[in-house]
């Protein structure tokens, strides 16, 4: 093994010096609303590129910028970006209207008693649809705040449920960022990420269910809760969602839902022909910030690359984790904490993908279960950290229908994320290492 230069890790330390300190700062010392996510990101990482720019004298700042042109330019990045912007152009075709339909299509035909059970799979189905679990929880939480009022559940577990069903989704979505991320970081097919991924997550979300449905019953009999659908609008996430298992090139089948969301939404009245390239471009547009996101740790993790700083990682690595099984548990660990640092499971992933790659050369991790572990994990921390863009979300959305939660008051209905924890610690010491 090389020898490492820890001093190379500096960059990944101003980073998460800027973000997470001046975020905390904002939104615990300062009291500023959703203050973590007043933080430029793309800023924070610019000075942590700077930083490394300025490391390791013996190399030119010419060659600094060959590395990361190197790093920006590799095919996985490329592709990933580009999968970026046409799964945005899908969710800016299709709308918020489609993932409502589902929500209330599924509500209308099971009994009040069983409404908390079809918020959690709602949202299992919507954001394993749409890919985004804060999308998810902005549409859901309205609906869940409405099916506490009507049906007398607690808004805390109305909320929990949906919170959890949208980390399902984000875990396993096809055109989740977490997933493209993943498998474009680790080298592997999304199909076989999925495999390896829905036997971890499939276990956590039926106990999920499970345990929801006790608590339902232990609560006074529900009313009814009815709402207007439209079922054809359902269509494009189900061909995404088949297409996406059959295994079909991820770019022809995001076309394919462009396509069949662009007739549904005009036939059916719901947008104008004429307005469909504006809501594309507007989709594609809410990449932009990933995207940078992507680019820029590239270009970092190039260079940190190159002056050793994963080479004295990974050696801290296989002191503190032996083995297989050990290694396993420290990616999981390893992306974790980036996303504890970061409060967004894509930028923990794209950070730790790199030396996420060497760990599994280093302890013969296969590639979909390296992805497998980077996606869930990262998506277990930001499912329960309370200062993480779906929780702020959910309990903004709260106040605005005028709920009062707490952050603390929804923690412990988050019981998708726990589980998945648990089920993932079960796959990990139990399951075989498969051959790729």
């Amino acid at each position: 093994m090389k020898k490492g230069n820890p001093k190379a890790l500096l960059p990944i330390l101003v980073f998460l010096l800027l973000y997470l300190g001046l975020g905390l700062t904002f939104e615990y010392g300062m009291g500023i609303a959703m203050g973590f996510y007043n933080i430029p990101i793309v800023i924070a990482f610019l000075a942590a590129i700077l930083v490394a720019c300025l490391q390791n004298r013996k190399v030119s700042f010419d060659e600094k910028l060959t590395i990361m042109g190197q790093g920006v330019g590799d095919k996985n990045i490329v592709t990933m970006l580009l999968i970026f912007l046409v799964a945005g152009a899908f969710v800016g075709v299709v709308g918020r209207s489609s993932a409502q339909s589902v929500a209330y299509f599924m509500l209308s035909i099971i009994p009040a008693r069983f409404a908390v059970a079809v918020l959690f799979v709602v949202a299992c189905f919507v954001s394993t649809a749409m890919g985004t679990s804060v999308g998810t929880i902005t549409l859901l939480t309205p609906i869940a705040v409405e099916v506490a009022a009507a049906s007398g559940f607690a808004v805390p577990l109305c909320v929990g449920a949906v919170m959890g069903g949208a980390m399902f989704g984000d875990n396993l979505s096809f055109i989740s960022d977490t997933t493209i991320a993943a498998c474009n970081g680790q080298g592997c097919a999304m199909k076989d990420k999925f495999r390896e991924n829905f036997h971890i997550a499939l276990p956590a979300a039926l106990v999920t269910l499970a345990v929801i449905l006790v608590l339902s019953f232990q609560a006074p009999l529900p009313n009814p809760v009815v709402q207007p659908y439209h079922l054809i609008q359902i269509i494009p996430y189900v061909l995404v969602l088949a297409g996406g298992i059959a295994g079909i090139n991820v770019f022809v089948v995001l076309l394919i839902g462009i396509l069949s969301g662009a007739v549904i939404m005009v036939s059916t009245g719901q947008t104008a022909a004429i307005d469909l390239l504006a809501s594309m471009g507007s989709g594609s547009a809410g990449m932009f910030e990933t995207c940078m996101v992507a680019v820029l740790v590239a270009a970092m993790c190039s260079l940190i690359r190159v002056y050793g700083g994963f080479d004295a990682l990974l050696s801290f690595i296989r002191r503190l984790f032996k083995g297989n099984k050990g290694g396993q548990l420290g990616m999981g660990l390893l992306v974790g904490v980036m996303d504890i640092a970061t409060a967004n499971n894509t930028v923990a992933i794209v950070m730790a993908n790199p030396i996420a790659k060497e760990m599994s050369e280093e302890y013969g991790i296969s590639p979909r279960k390296a992805a497998s572990l980077l996606d869930t994990f990262s998506c277990v921390f930001q499912g329960v950290i309370p200062y993480g863009a779906q929780m702020l979300v959910a309990i903004s959305t709260c106040a605005e229908l005028g709920q009062s939660v707490s952050a603390f008051q929804i923690m412990p209905y988050l019981l998708y994320p726990y589980l998945l924890l648990l089920s993932s610690l079960v796959f990990i010491f139990l399951a075989p290492e498969k051959k790729s």
